[in-house]
């Protein structure tokens, strides 16, 4: 098994958790500042471009695991 359930479950949280706080921030950064249907277009940007950031890292982490796993002698 290349990844465990409670490391998939970690993960999983923290990459909610990271696209709220997205989600969020810029929410604090631009709410008041443009219109609302501004600002929803904003944070529905950034908390995509987030989701594919987190989506190149855990593809990263998947190959390293494979690679890793693949080199142990048996």
């Amino acid at each position: 098994m290349i990844m465990k359930p409670g490391e998939i479950l970690t993960y999983a949280i923290v990459a909610i958790s990271s696209l709220f706080i997205m989600g969020s921030v810029v929410h604090m950064l631009v709410g008041g500042l443009v219109s609302e249907n501004t600002e929803i277009a904003l944070i529905v940007a950034v908390v995509i471009l987030d989701a594919i950031a987190i989506g190149f890292m855990a593809r990263d982490v998947i190959r390293r695991r494979r690679a890793e796993h693949n080199q142990r002698p048996e």
